[in-house]
């Protein structure tokens, strides 16, 4: 559990910066308007600063959650096939469900694109609001969290692949995928240059824009590719965990805060809602964040136990699980992500954003007094006489 606790450790502080620089983002934007516009129009080599973070920056975040996938795979709670039957189905309704939510409300608008918005959940300010009940959430409610938001990620990553790429090029496809072969053949090999790996991961990263694949999918597929165990040594020591400790604290305090400053910055104004389909992807997108997660992840859950596929958490109670499925409602950082891809239209991603902003806020509340509340109860229960 080592790694674990050093993952969760620095997620939980990762959600404090990353709440900071959203709040700073907020402030900036609504004071000083044509400053933040401008300053994030900068070009940097060609493109705008805000599309050098999204695109570029970001690579680092979806490269560590790669890494985290592969480690939950091989040596954490998805390698038990029992063990993630439940939130493998918990993850699955809780994306099905917010999608269809917001396809609902928004499906016939010019906001439709938007589905995939209230399918993320953020593991960091998720983690946080865990860590601020403290003991009055089993570990096993933790585990659950983080294998829901692991497969969550899983499937971002698909939606983020398939649905929000442009036109797929097939020879600089190729020429990404036999880069990150050639990268896998130096892992196997036994080769230690790390430069050589860099320079690597660059390549496939150019490639893959070229593509017309989202760039930071190399990141994903390169995390994928590290080794989660090393023979002879153990897993703390292996590649991937070595990776995950120099990268972790760039993602959660560098790169995650500029993304957030970049991309948090909604100007509240007179009229945010004129344009045709705003109204309806801010309702659908924070109403999925916020009722679908609450619902799908404990019913996806309860079907996977009920039907003898797997077990609850230890020590927990369906009420518990119910406030984890509130707190995976608050869609951050992936949800803004695929926000900047689904919408062209400024004023719809600023009503998507101003969706995403309301139901994580909700959801982190709802979430957070269900929990504190089914650990009053519980509390109650276990004083009470025989």
């Amino acid at each position: 559990m080592g790694p674990i606790r050093s993952f969760m450790a620095w997620e939980v502080a990762g959600g404090v910066a990353l709440l900071a620089a959203a709040v700073v983002a907020l402030a900036w934007a609504n004071v000083a308007p044509d400053s933040y516009a401008s300053f994030w129009a900068l070009e940097v080599a060609g493109h705008p600063l805000s599309a050098v973070v999204n695109d570029g920056l970001m690579t680092i975040f979806f490269l560590l959650i790669g890494l985290e996938v592969k480690r939950e795979l091989a040596i954490g709670e998805l390698s038990d096939r029992r063990a993630a039957v439940v939130p493998l189905a918990a993850a699955i309704g809780g994306m099905l469900l917010p999608a269809a939510i917001f396809l609902a409300i928004a499906g016939s608008t010019p906001a439709a694109n938007g589905w995939g918005i209230p399918m993320a959940t953020d593991v960091a300010f998720a983690l946080a609001v865990l860590a601020s009940l403290r003991s009055r959430v089993p570990a096993s409610l933790w585990a659950f969290l983080l294998g829901v938001a692991v497969i969550d990620d899983i499937g971002a990553i698909i939606v983020i692949a398939v649905a929000y790429s442009g036109g797929i090029s097939g020879a600089w496809l190729a020429a990404a995928v036999g880069t990150l072969i050639a990268f896998w053949l130096l892992i196997r090999l036994g080769v230690r240059l790390v430069p050589l790996y860099v320079a690597l991961g660059i390549a496939a990263w150019a490639f893959t824009a070229l593509s017309g694949v989202h760039a930071t999918i190399a990141g994903v597929a390169i995390g994928l590719l590290i080794p989660a165990t090393l023979a002879g040594a153990p897993p703390e020591k292996a590649p991937l965990a070595r990776t995950v400790h120099a990268l972790h604290p760039w993602s959660s305090f560098l790169v995650l805060p500029i993304f957030a400053l970049a991309n948090a910055g909604i100007v509240f104004a007179a009229g945010e809602f004129g344009t045709e389909g705003a109204l309806a992807a801010s309702l659908g997108v924070a109403l999925g964040l916020l009722v679908g997660k609450s619902i799908g992840i404990p019913l996806g859950a309860w079907i996977a136990i009920r039907i003898g596929a797997g077990r609850m958490p230890t020590a927990a109670s369906w009420r518990q699980v119910a406030g984890i499925g509130m707190v995976a409602g608050i869609g951050f950082t992936v949800s803004l992500f695929i926000t900047d891809l689904a919408f062209d239209n400024p004023a719809l991603q600023d009503a998507a954003r101003i969706g995403v902003l309301a139901g994580s806020v909700l959801a982190a509340i709802a979430g957070g007094t269900m929990l504190w509340l089914a650990a009053r109860r519980g509390e109650r229960a276990e004083g009470e006489p025989a």
